[in-house]
């Protein structure tokens, strides 16, 4: 069960935008994750924007869902070397008894319809007319809600980490999360 978590907010700075610094702790919190096989830290973003459009955006804090031995595990890992500089981490608290609960996962999106084409005709052997004709331009989506550019850690090629925050619920769910801190059936208090 999640029942403390840790604070880490972006600090301002002029060399570096807020995006790309989210990306960057984003990443770096993948690699503790997957070097620790941990299943058991959640993660949410308080200050998420999801309008309007032109201000959408994960924002500038990110929360680190867990039981204390699991965040623990995390911070003496010292996973945040090379961010120092750029974060505040507030000291593990336990989250508030009273607190909803909020399910946060990943949402994926057929966003690009020409890369989906050209991907058909290389696993069909199909024509440009071919795989037009099996994926029409209607398929592809344009989501709205917040990201941040992402890296594959398998294949190198990057890609957009697309995050929703579920509806609130009066009840925790537990389960597990991914090494994005994400989850398709876990939930995380909200406050």
């Amino acid at each position: 069960m999640t029942t403390h978590y840790i604070d880490i907010r972006l600090r301002p700075d002029p060399e570096f935008s807020q995006v790309h610094l989210l990306g960057a702790l984003v990443a770096k919190l993948h690699r503790a994750l997957v070097q620790l096989q941990a299943s058991d830290i959640g993660v949410s973003y308080p200050e998420h924007v999801l309008k309007p459009l032109s201000k959408r955006g994960l924002g500038a804090q990110m929360r680190l869902h867990g039981t204390p031995e699991a965040l623990r595990r995390l911070t003496e890992m010292d996973w945040l070397r090379g961010m120092r500089d750029h974060v505040h981490v507030s000291d593990m608290m336990q989250a508030p008894a009273d607190a909803a609960h909020r399910q946060v996962l990943r949402r994926q999106f057929k966003t690009n319809v020409d890369r989906l084409r050209r991907r058909r005709m290389r696993r069909k052997g199909e024509t440009a007319e071919q795989a037009a004709m099996a994926i029409p331009d209607h398929v592809e989506r344009r989501p709205e809600l917040p990201y941040v550019q992402a890296r594959s850690s398998s294949t190198g090629q990057p890609f957009c980490l697309f995050v929703d925050h579920g509806p609130l619920q009066a009840e925790a769910r537990p389960g597990e999360f991914n090494t994005y801190g994400l989850s398709q059936g876990a939930t995380v208090p909200w406050f």
